[in-house]
């Protein structure tokens, strides 16, 4: 299973790790904390030199009830980040948070490589459009409206159920665009309650019934620091045992705010499946 990322091809039948790139002042863990350029170029070379293969950037957090970003102020934000870090490092696979298809042709424009989008498309009907038209890799995310509105849409018949037909319509309109690259991602955290959140985990090898690859992000989320009772700080130990359940269960690409940390639950899950 490869995704082609700017002419190289990258083989996800061994799992990879996507390095979190924050730069809004408001994000759930790490807001705030790169705001300059050598504090971002910083970030950026410790997690490469830490095995990332990928680096997510993102200028809007999408955490529950966060605050409204225009697209002006995305843009302001994210393109002269995107610049910068392919200045620095120009073989750099640059992942783009972000569900505005204006921020994501702009972003492409400077050398971005992938799209990850919290919505799929719901958010911004001209996004596949753009995807298509620039060729790349689209991961696409399971939400319920937006992050404003999220934590109130939890209601499910059968969640899995309901997330697999989503995936289902959205792989086709996709499809049906040309769109080559795809990447799934269950939202852990969106529009899910905790005990959601796990209902999910416990079956996330259903969603290889789609045949693309699954991309998993719990990084310190509170469905770990809640449960276990302590702050999104204290969360790495927890952070690293679900992601090695879900590397067990599948998962090609771990999303994360520690890369050293999952790049040895990488090997080490390599080791054991030798």
């Amino acid at each position: 299973m490869t995704i082609n990322c700017k002419g190289q091809l990258i083989d996800l039948s061994q799992p990879k790790v996507m390095g979190i790139l924050n730069i809004t002042p408001n994000s759930f863990f790490d807001g705030g904390k790169y705001s300059s350029d050598d504090e971002i170029i910083a970030k950026a070379q410790k997690m490469l030199d830490e095995g990332a293969t990928f680096i997510d950037v993102g200028a809007y957090s999408s955490k529950p009830s966060a605050e409204f970003v225009s697209e002006e102020e995305e843009l302001s934000r994210i393109v002269p980040v995107v610049q910068l870090l392919l200045k620095h490092f120009p073989d750099i696979l640059l992942s783009i948070d972000t569900f505005r298809s204006k921020v994501a042709s702009a972003c492409i424009d400077n050398g971005a490589a992938i799209i990850n989008d919290i919505s799929a498309g719901n958010l911004d009907d001209k996004m596949m459009e753009v995807i298509a038209k620039y060729n790349v890799p689209y991961i696409m995310m399971h939400m319920r409206g937006t992050p404003q509105s999220m934590q109130s849409l939890t209601q499910y018949d059968d969640i899995i159920k309901e997330i697999l037909f989503y995936f289902s319509e959205k792989i086709s309109k996709a499809r049906s665009l040309g769109i080559n690259d795809l990447i799934v991602d269950p939202g852990f955290g969106f529009a899910k309650t905790i005990e959601q959140n796990y209902e999910v985990m416990q079956k996330l090898e259903l969603f290889h019934n789609l045949d693309l690859p699954l991309l998993i992000g719990i990084s310190r989320k509170s469905m770990i620091h809640k449960t276990l009772e302590i702050s999104a700080e204290e969360a790495l130990n927890g952070t690293t045992f679900l992601n090695t359940i879900a590397l067990t269960k599948g998962a090609q690409i771990l999303r994360v705010h520690d890369v050293a940390a999952a790049v040895e639950c990488v090997k080490l899950f390599q080791k054991l499946n030798q």
